[in-house]
């Protein structure tokens, strides 16, 4: 008795799928990390059936081939992008930071953050306490024992935003990857006068503009009182690094800078030279130096004595 009306609701009240939502969830890379800017790996692919252009919808982790598999699948062209990876703003190692207190509570960067300013006298300094290494999924972080600082590594990390969104200080960011993995950045987000950045930090960026002086692309500006590289016009150049008064420019592989050497005058040679040019040719001739005749010390003979003989 209940069937048939069970069976009337159900398809009265039934959601159409399009079975294209399944081909494209089968191509990406099922990391449901988010980094498309949609709630897992299902949620882009609807986005994708969805949308009639592919050119604002990206996978970090799948990467162009992956965007090429789903237009495939629907039909469509795939833009590609150049792809992206984290970098963090902050070069304040544990050994150029003077610390000023010692904390003691939760191993958390969001609850320290949240607490108090931080060990050192820079209160927009990496806090070293491993959040972003602990949401990343795909291993590309960890902590440097020496430093105190995440390192990312470029090889495994898929611009996921993961530890963008977890970082309490906003000290990741993501950048274009660059040719043959170089790329210029400013490793500082300190927004004190540059005063007080010396006194928190050796290497922090004290907003002298002399790099925004250097820059002949307009790719560097100043903003409370911190440099910014903007990806997109910075030409890779490097003539903002080299000015930097605090090394606080990062150049990531790159070729190391040829040394300029000075060479010394060459040394005045006993023999002079000459050189004799002729049609087509010149000829460098050696000039000997003249040798003084050797005295005599036989006397010379007296006329007096030739005129009167003995």
């Amino acid at each position: 008795m209940w069937l048939p009306i069970l069976y009337f609701v159900a398809q009265k009240f039934k959601v159409y799928e399009d079975p294209r939502i399944d081909e494209v969830d089968e191509v990406l890379p099922g990391a449901n990390c988010g980094g498309c800017g949609y709630p897992g790996c299902r949620g882009f692919a609807e986005a994708c059936v969805k949308s009639e252009d592919l050119g604002n919808l990206y996978c970090p982790v799948g990467g162009n081939d992956c965007m090429s598999s789903v237009a495939k699948v629907l039909g469509r062209t795939a833009v590609e992008k150049e792809p992206d990876v984290a970098v963090l703003l902050c070069n304040g190692a544990c050994s150029l930071r003077p610390n000023t207190n010692k904390y003691d509570g939760a191993g958390s960067c969001t609850i320290a953050h949240n607490l108090y300013g931080g060990e050192t006298g820079c209160q927009y300094g990496c806090l070293g306490l491993g959040d972003c290494v602990r949401v990343c999924d795909f291993d590309a972080l960890h902590m440097d024992t020496e430093t105190g600082l995440p390192v990312v590594d470029e090889e495994k990390c898929t611009a996921c935003g993961a530890c963008v969104k977890e970082c309490p200080r906003n000290l990741f960011e993501l950048r274009p990857k660059g040719k043959k993995g170089r790329r210029i950045y400013v490793a500082c987000s300190n927004k004190d006068k540059g005063s007080a950045k010396k006194i928190g930090c050796d290497v922090a960026c004290i907003g002298c503009r002399k790099c925004e002086k250097e820059c002949a692309f307009d790719a560097i500006t100043i903003e409370n009182f911190n440099a910014y590289i903007d990806p997109q016009k910075c030409k890779l150049c490097r003539k903002c690094a080299p000015v930097c008064p605090t090394n606080a420019i990062h150049e990531i592989n790159f070729p190391p800078r040829k040394v300029k050497v000075e060479k010394e005058p060459a040394l005045a040679e006993t023999s002079s030279t000459t050189s004799v040019q002729s049609e087509g040719a010149t000829e460098v001739v050696a000039r000997k130096p003249r040798v003084k005749p050797e005295s005599t010390d036989a006397p010379k003979p007296d006329p007096s004595s030739e005129n009167n003989p003995s």
